[in-house]
């Protein structure tokens, strides 16, 4: 058996509506760019995505799978306890889902949530003091950022109350101590969140690790500058960059499709 057919001969796209294989491929997109710029953690971390059209139902990756192998057709469709619904050759760490659970049912607008532990993103979550207003690129996000204290491996399902009343009605959050999050009406808007929170923590780190003098914004500007962002408030905010993003990929490695 392939790995996009069931025991009859039908693929996954045959079994899926149109809306839920464009959501599938959006997704695997996702999961490979985050592989492409190096935020991944070979099978670890996950992203997920509300199916359109059935609010309980998500899509996330296969267990075991590293994000430049995940496809269309390998993502599996859970519910919001983790169990599958939909036959799958594969299967998940429902776990994995406890983050991407609680963040999905505080919010019918957080239809992608991207989770990493990507170095530069650890370490920001590692300072006390956070991400810092020191380049455009923090400023930008950092009005529209919430933490969530670290309580070790996101196993405990009372956990989730504490991480939405943290995130409230931010769309990216620094795990202290673990990791960055992001979330978007889309793949497309969580994934330029997440582009611009993780720029913003690889500035930090190379800044601070200069041995020079920091130079400070003057008071008031990183205020300014997150409101001409606008990553908090406005909805499509990756429309742009998406389709070039995936022609990006197309020349890399078009099988994210399949």
């Amino acid at each position: 058996m392939s790995v996009a057919e069931d025991f009859s001969g039908k693929t996954v796209r045959d079994q899926v509506s149109e809306a839920e294989w464009q959501q599938r491929v959006e997704l695997a997109a996702t999961y490979r760019l985050v592989a492409y710029y190096g935020w991944d953690d070979l099978i670890f971390t996950h992203i997920s995505a509300r199916v359109p059209g059935e609010d309980n139902h998500f899509l996330i990756n296969p267990y075991g799978m590293t994000f430049d192998e995940i496809t269309a057709s390998s993502l599996v469709k859970i519910d919001l306890d983790g169990n599958i619904v939909m036959e799958s050759e594969y299967f998940v760490n429902p776990a994995g889902f406890t983050i991407h659970s609680a963040v999905h049912s505080h919010s019918h607008d957080a239809h992608c949530v991207i989770h990493t532990h990507s170095d530069d993103g650890v370490a920001v979550a590692a300072q006390a003091d956070g991400l810092l207003p020191l380049s455009q690129t923090a400023m930008i996000v950092i009005e529209d950022l919430a933490y969530h204290d670290y309580e070790g491996i996101a196993l405990e399902l009372d956990e989730r109350e504490r991480l939405i009343a943290d995130l409230g009605d931010k769309h990216s959050m620094i795990l202290r101590n673990h990791g960055l999050l992001t979330t978007g009406a889309t793949c497309a808007d969580a994934f330029l969140r997440l582009f611009f929170l993780e720029r913003a923590c690889t500035m930090q780190i190379r800044a601070l690790s200069g041995g020079r003098k920091l130079n400070m914004p003057n008071e008031g500007v990183p205020q300014k500058t997150a409101g001409q962002g606008k990553f908090g408030t406005s909805a499509g905010i990756g429309k742009l960059a998406w389709p070039a993003l995936l022609r990006t990929l197309d020349r890399y490695d078009p099988s994210y499709r399949d």
